[in-house]
């Protein structure tokens, strides 16, 4: 007995773990012929000829909300679920080989297989059932997307999933889209309330997309009756139409306010280095506009290389063409100054002939190599699309990218004027030229640093303009007279007011342009310029000491 206990102990033991074992694999076939089965009673009406029973199945097969149910919707209606002559539904992706929903099983697509016919009404509640369905996904984009869906349905019997899905949401976003769909879907309840309720709920979402459907109940037909019986809910609303407009209001404003300071970004990036050559310097240079154009074109170039010798790093070509534009158009401007301007210092009205001569020139140089028509610059991908804010206005990424790269050229121009050598040597030639020699400051190779430094920043604005649109020879011709006003107003030789004049100049010309036209704004921006330096002739910021003067 001693002998045998421990034996028959192991054998005990070994029975049990097999009987376990085959309770496991047991258990596990029944999952498996349960798994990835749709209710035959679901599919059974899709394979008949009435519309009416498709859509009931179609409809119950949303509601069922299971990956399965999903599967069939989306077999349907990609044209993959096919129905046999003794009419089985079959899902088949290569037309060979097919499963049958019902129980799962895989199995060759019978020769006699069609696709189920639908019509478009058959393809609409395919979508709003694939969207009721995704609402309890576990994916959040998903939920939202199917959210989104839902706002645009007008089937009632999506209320019931829609509350379902509310009940256990827990994402801001989606739960937010939930509520709109269900806002949408309760304006066609016959019960006053909750038409109320709904008003209320789209008019708190402040989106124009509802605007349309919150007016049709307040339309009066020709014998005076309302679209909507109730007066409480038509007083609810209108209510609720003010509050969209007011919403759209302070968009249109908010954007007005943007591209009004993306523009006066533009105008900076253009005028800055115009107050150098002209502010400081005393030089009217006709041809700077064309010095933004070279910018442009350069990084034209530099992404062509790109593209062709460096596509991996293609979206990093404008970190390249800024040193490139910088340097060639610095190149430029020293040696128009030392071969052309210096030999017109103090010659106002020969200076302007002469650089608009040069200007003619360089347009003509830059149709000789790339031709006259435009060429594309395109954006980095990560410059490309934008942020959208108060649910409706998106500011894009590019425009934002130069506003901040605006700022960055002021701060780089005044850490050389005011914390380089340079800068000194500058600052003492503008406001007394002949103390400066006479202390030692070698003023020609000054002038001719000083207008490359110009130059340079011009061609920094090219590559920003480049971001915008398409480049051409014209390029700078559009910027030339906007730049002299801005570095005007701002008064001659000071950086702040160069500053304040381009982004005040921005932003008042996109304020007047919806109401005025961008023709009659810029003429009405002209003329307050002219008035103002009739009565201030030393602009925003007067000069100090002997620059004064």
């Amino acid at each position: 007995m001693f002998v045998n206990g421990p034996a028959m102990f192991i054998a005990t033991i070994r029975t049990i773990a097999l009987a376990l074992l085959l309770a496991l694999l047991l258990s596990a076939a029944a999952m498996a012929a349960g798994a990835g089965t749709v209710d035959p009673a679901l599919l059974a009406p899709l394979a008949s000829g009435d519309t009416r029973a498709k859509l009931q199945a179609i409809e119950q097969l949303g509601d069922a909300s299971s990956q399965e149910a999903v599967t069939v919707l989306e077999a349907l209606g990609s044209d993959k679920l096919y129905v046999t002559a003794q009419g089985r539904i079959l899902v088949s992706d290569d037309a060979k080989r097919a499963v049958d929903p019902a129980t799962g099983q895989e199995q060759v697509l019978p020769e006699d297989a069609e696709t189920i016919v639908l019509n478009n009404r058959l393809r609409s509640a395919i979508a709003d059932a694939l969207a009721t369905s995704r609402i309890l996904s576990k994916e959040a984009p998903t939920r939202l997307a199917a959210a989104r869906h839902l706002q645009k349905s007008s089937d009632p019997a999506a209320l019931a999933p829609i509350t379902r899905a509310l009940a256990q949401e827990t994402d801001s976003e989606v739960r937010t889209a939930l509520e709109t769909a269900q806002a949408g879907l309760e304006l066609k309840s016959p019960d006053p309330a909750i038409r109320e309720h709904a008003v209320n709920l789209l008019g708190s979402t402040a989106n124009a997309a509802f605007r349309p459907a919150l007016a049709a109940l307040l339309v009066q037909d020709a014998g005076g009756a309302f679209a909507e019986p109730d007066a409480n809910v038509r007083a609810s609303a209108a209510t609720a139409i003010s509050r969209i407009d007011r919403h759209l209001a302070a968009i249109e404003w908010a954007g007005n306010i943007f591209y009004g300071l993306s523009l006066g970004s533009v105008l900076l990036l253009a005028a800055l280095g115009l107050a150098i050559t002209f502010g400081l310097m005393g030089v009217i240079n006709m041809a700077h506009g064309e010095l933004l154009m070279i910018g442009a074109y350069i990084t034209y170039a530099v992404q062509l290389l790109f593209q062709r010798f460096a596509p991996a790093w293609l979206d990093w070509y404008v970190l390249a063409a800024l040193p490139a534009a910088f340097l060639a158009t610095a190149a430029i401007g020293m040696a128009l100054e030392r071969t052309v301007i210096r030999r017109l210092y103090g010659r106002s009205l020969e200076t302007l002939l002469a650089t608009w001569g040069i200007s003619l020139i360089l347009m003509q140089a830059v149709r000789t190599l790339f031709g006259a028509q435009n060429v594309e610059v395109a954006n980095p991908s990560w410059m490309s699309g934008g942020i959208t804010v108060l649910g409706g206005l998106v500011l894009s990424y590019n425009r934002l990218a130069i506003i901040v790269f605006a700022f960055l050229v002021v701060a780089f121009v005044w850490l050389i004027l005011n914390h380089t050598r340079i800068g000194l040597f500058v600052r003492a030639i503008t406001q007394n030229r002949q103390m400066a020699d006479c202390v030692g400051v070698p003023t020609g190779r000054i002038d001719m640093l000083a207008f490359g430094i110009g130059s340079g920043i011009a061609g920094l604005g090219g590559v920003a303009l480049s971001q915008l649109g398409n480049v051409g020879p014209d390029l700078g011709q559009n910027y030339i007279v906007d730049s002299f006003m801005v570095v005007v107003l701002g008064g001659v030789g000071q950086l702040a007011g160069t500053v304040v004049a381009a982004m005040g100049l921005g932003g008042v010309n996109k304020l007047m342009e919806p109401y005025a036209g961008p023709v009659i704004a810029k003429i009405a921006i002209l003329v307050l310029i002219v008035l103002f330096v009739q009565k201030r002739p030393q602009g925003l910021f007067a000069p100090r000491g002997r620059s004064a003067e």
